[in-house]
């Protein structure tokens, strides 16, 4: 779900818009693409490309920065088995704005978006799987 990059546009709303080329099989159980995407807020509206790499036997996905707003953008989802046949998610993102006022404004609120973001997936894999959040 997290690596099919093609489909966020239908559940994180902030991306108005995927595109993908240059698919490829790099190894076994590990491939790559190159994506592009639209995001829109009400006070941004920018596009980045970024390489996305795809490591079944990991259980990994990495995320590089081709071209776009930021001077630096890195970030790694890995998954774990956790107990009750559940699945422990890790995301860890690293990134910088080359605008500095931008920057300033998505750091300040960073805390806030990753957890929007970690709530689309979470509600996402409930539509898709149909399993109920912990202790509901």
């Amino acid at each position: 779900m997290v690596g099919d990059v093609t489909r966020y546009p239908e559940f994180v709303p902030w991306i108005t818009s995927m595109r993908t080329w240059n698919a490829r099989s790099t190894g076994e159980g590990v491939d790559c693409v190159d994506a592009e995407a639209g995001v829109g807020f009400t006070f941004l509206k920018e596009r980045f490309s970024t390489r996305v790499r795809r490591d079944a036997g990991a259980r990994q996905i990495d995320v590089t920065l081709l071209a776009g707003p930021f001077k630096r953008l890195v970030n790694r989802w890995r998954f774990f088995e956790a107990e009750a046949g559940s699945t422990r998610v890790e995301f860890d993102i690293d990134f910088q704005f080359k605008s500095r006022l931008l920057d300033a404004l998505l750091t300040a609120n960073f805390a806030h978006a990753v957890e929007r973001l970690m709530s689309c997936f979470e509600d996402r894999a409930r539509a898709l799987y149909g399993q109920e959040p912990p202790g509901a």
